[in-house]
């Protein structure tokens, strides 16, 4: 008998344990289940609000921590001003309410953490990155992947405390640091160059312009299409 199709992912209730800033503008919020969240790195939740008169709003966000078995994940959300769902979580939910998910979801930008990969991220791209990065940290594989942020300015860049270190680098676009060598600018080849061998995937995140010239560069480069997955993302409230 074939196996029967997967039923429809159910909607669960997640407490809000903490809240930090990231930057002036993005949050992470964590959260916790009544049962193992069960993500794989590179996947997404849908919050859902619903307003005393039944209107339902709901917003996917990316996973930001490493998959580590427990009912604890993280999502990284940007406050935009006129964002319904992003608005709510910066400005009114507190450690201890609770909310409305749907998750995990996604198969194909995923990363099981034993596969050489290079991260390319913009932006508020980088959040489904890092929770690749942090699961190659926390399980010794580090040496698999390569990891570039393009960000606006130091202000801009999520995670700033944790990215560093011999896996990754960062590209300012607008604004660098007194200590950085390079020069503001775009997203360069030779800023990926020696990252790009035959065994490698690729996984680009970013806004669509990001992504289209990234994964430009990493053809230009010599990797095939095959080979490189590429998760885009619009404004999102």
């Amino acid at each position: 008998m074939p196996e029967p199709a997967p039923g429809p992912i159910p909607w669960q209730t997640a407490r809000v344990v903490s809240i930090r800033a990231e930057t002036a503008r993005a949050k992470t919020f964590r959260l916790a289940l009544a049962g193992p969240s069960g993500h794989r790195a590179g996947q997404h939740y849908v919050v859902r609000l619903t307003a005393p008169d039944g209107y339902t709003a709901s917003r996917s966000y990316s996973v930001a921590s490493a998959p580590d078995g427990s009912p604890e994940f993280e999502l990284t959300v940007e406050r935009l001003d006129d964002g319904e769902v992003s608005a709510f979580l910066h400005d009114v939910v507190e450690p201890g309410d609770e909310l409305e998910v749907r998750g995990p979801i996604g198969g194909w930008f995923v990363w099981e953490g034993d596969t050489p990969a290079v991260l390319v991220g913009g932006g508020s791209g980088v959040v489904p990155l890092m929770a690749m990065l942090r699961l190659a940290r926390r399980t010794g594989h580090s040496a698999l992947v390569h990891m570039v942020v393009s960000a606006r300015t130091p202000a801009d860049l999520y995670y700033a405390g944790e990215l560093a270190g011999p896996e990754t680098a960062v590209v300012y676009t607008r604004q660098v640091p007194e200590s950085s060598s390079r020069p503001a600018g775009r997203l360069t080849a030779g800023d990926l160059a020696g990252m790009v061998r035959p065994d490698v995937t690729a996984y680009v995140c970013g806004s669509s312009g990001f992504a289209d010239h990234a994964s430009d560069l990493l053809v230009g480069l010599g990797l095939p299409t095959g080979q490189i997955r590429v998760e885009r993302f619009g404004p999102s409230g």
